[in-house]
């Protein structure tokens, strides 16, 4: 397969006026003008390339980059000849295949406009939807069919779809097709076919299993690389929010707060999570609907509707259930839950910043796995601003700001509402109806939620070490566990962590008692440690509680030594003491969180 040395960057900044493409049909290019396209992307420049004419393709482009329009552009003379428009519908003259039911509708919804100078007429297989409709439309005859594999194979099987007319099959996010399962159905599909055909497979990946596919179903493909990355995230600001573990959902309602975005699509790993979460925003105000794998499709077309004519503006979805879909003005992405791997984060992500317009993309990170997010972004190859979960105060100075640059407060006022504010203002002070006005403005808006004090950080960055001085006014607490229970350090440091909201840094030394086991908290963090403790986030039958000074051994003649910082590399536990002095520890191995449930 011969490569393609045209653009290889798709970035939405490098483009090229549609007024040079005079490769394409006519008719398509009016519709992308009326629509207010001025330039093509890198993947739609390089299908209306001299050497990709009449040729089978097999493109690498990422999700947002064009793909629909760009595949619409590419086969539109292989349908139309040297016609400008179709003859009357009778067997479709072209398959356009996709994983999903909600791609497959979206992908129709393009060529629709794209092709609706031409007088084509479309139609869609998918599964989940009435097949009997679908064979009375198809009766009717099409020029494009537009359907996901299972469905397609069984309108052949059946008879019901006639693909002996076919010049053209497109296979949109074909690695994900093969992901979900559809090689047997995409290879009885492209057997069944004419040999005599174009055949444009579209993927943002080519693992083996693609190119395996291609080698046997398309002839000396070109292969054209217009997909990158790094370049498809550019338009988005990845921020990663630092909160405690168990406000995780408080900091998600105030990032939505905060950024306010006119539409947001929030990543959760299961499907629990995902109905817990929807159910938490429901209550709280905001219009929110949820996408998941045990939705009916009647379910998630209404819910995808509702994103689009703006009777919702926050979607909670799983990551197979978010597959293909594309939100409108979608300006915020969350992962409440950390992304598995870097694929999956930039497939996230990917859903906002798309068609050059700026997106944010917000990490909702408990202390405990700062970690693992930055290793994440790491392997993504992302750079990430730190943030604490913003709170109630930085929130109500946003919304202050918003309804001061409100656009209703600028536009000139027709003759009845200038009448009407004149006996407002005979009734009213200005300054009553700009109370009442704010108090309205501000009611709208959920409330925001109080959240606890963020880790004070105790690393010196520029030193490399920890400050010998950290731990000079620590406050001791107790834990009623002690060796009588078997108590260790290496399950006592997450429990505390996890009990008053810490991170191990924030944890001096551990001291294990028969009955019990003292532990010292840096100052600073002291109070917050001793109120969320209080809030009964310990095991059960657990208690914690703060003593005064600094404890004593447990039979006289003990004595403590006074140990260095701990500095990477080191040892952290004490030398060993006789069995009647209590132990003086530090923690070693890191606390591994539990694996999570399977995905939605």
């Amino acid at each position: 397969m011969a490569p393609y040395s045209g653009p290889q960057s798709d970035s939405f900044i490098e483009r090229i006026p549609v007024a040079i493409s005079v490769e394409m049909v006519p008719a398509l290019a009016g519709a992308l003008a009326a629509r207010g396209y001025d330039t093509l992307t890198a993947v739609q420049t390089a299908v209306l390339a001299p050497e990709a004419e009449g040729a089978d393709l097999l493109v690498s482009a990422q999700t947002g980059s064009g793909k629909t329009v760009a595949f619409g552009i590419a086969i539109a003379p292989t349908l139309l000849g040297a016609a400008d428009r179709f003859d009357g519908p009778g067997a479709p003259r072209a398959l356009i295949i996709a994983p999903t039911r909600e791609l497959a509708v979206q992908v129709r919804r393009e060529l629709e406009w794209l092709y609706k100078d031409t007088g084509a007429r479309l139609c869609s297989c998918v599964g989940g939807m009435d097949m009997r409709q679908e064979r009375r439309a198809l009766e009717q005859g099409a020029h494009i069919v537009v359907g996901t594999p299972g469905r397609l194979r069984d309108h052949i099987t059946r008879g019901s779809l006639d693909i002996s007319e076919l010049r053209a099959v497109v296979l949109d996010e074909a690695d994900e097709m093969l992901d979900l399962g559809f090689r047997e159905d995409l290879e009885f599909i492209l057997a069944a076919a004419p040999a005599e055909r174009r055949t444009l497979m579209f993927s943002a990946t080519v693992p083996k299993p693609i190119a395996l596919l291609a080698k046997r179903f398309q002839r000396s493909a070109l292969r054209i690389t217009a997909s990158g990355e790094s370049d498809q995230h550019d338009d988005i600001e990845y921020r990663t929010i630092l909160v405690a573990p168990p406000e995780r959902e408080n900091a998600i309602i105030n990032t939505l707060l905060y950024f306010d975005a006119q539409n947001t699509l929030v990543f959760c790993a299961t499907r629990e999570a995902v109905r817990h979460l929807t159910s938490r925003l429901a209550n709280r105000g905001f219009s929110v609907v949820s996408l998941s794998g045990e939705l009916s499709q009647a379910e998630r077309t209404n819910a995808l509707q509702a994103m689009r004519d703006g009777r919702a503006r926050i979607c909670v979805a799983t990551d197979v259930a978010a597959r293909g879909i594309d939100l409108p003005n979608l300006d915020l992405v969350i992962h409440a839950d950390l992304p598995g791997n870097p694929e999956t984060l930039l497939h996230r992500s990917g859903r906002t910043g798309r068609a050059g317009r700026k997106g944010i993309c917000a990490l909702i990170v408990p202390y405990h796995r700062r970690g693992s997010a930055a290793r994440l972004l790491k392997l993504a190859k992302l750079e990430a601003t730190s943030q604490p979960a913003p709170g109630p105060a930085e929130i109500d100075a946003r919304n202050r700001e918003r309804i001061l640059a409100d656009p209703s407060l600028s536009e000139a006022p027709g003759d009845e509402e200038t009448a009407f504010a004149r006996d407002l203002l005979s009734a009213f002070s200005a300054e009553q109806i700009a109370v009442a006005f704010l108090r309205q403005q501000l009611a709208s808006r959920p409330a925001a939620e109080e959240l606890s004090e963020g880790p004070t950080p105790v690393f010196d960055a520029a030193k490399g070490e920890r400050p010998d001085t950290r731990f000079e006014n620590g406050v001791w607490f107790s834990i009623s566990v002690g060796r009588k229970h078997r108590a260790e350090p290496r399950w006592l440091l997450p429990l505390i962590c996890k009990a008053g909201n810490v991170t191990k840094r924030e944890i001096g030394s551990i001291r294990i008692f028969d009955t019990d086991s003292r532990f010292e908290i840096v100052a600073d963090r002291a109070a917050a440690f001793e109120a969320a403790a209080a809030k009964g986030t310990v095991e059960k039958g657990v208690v914690i509680q703060r003593v005064a000074g600094r404890p004593e051994p447990e039979k006289p003649g003990g004595s403590w030594s006074k140990k260095k910082p701990h500095r990477k590399g080191q040892s952290s536990h004490a030398p060993s003491q006789p069995a009647e002095q209590p132990q003086d520890h530090k923690p070693k191995k890191k606390f591994k969180p539990k694996k999570r449930p399977p995905a939605g």
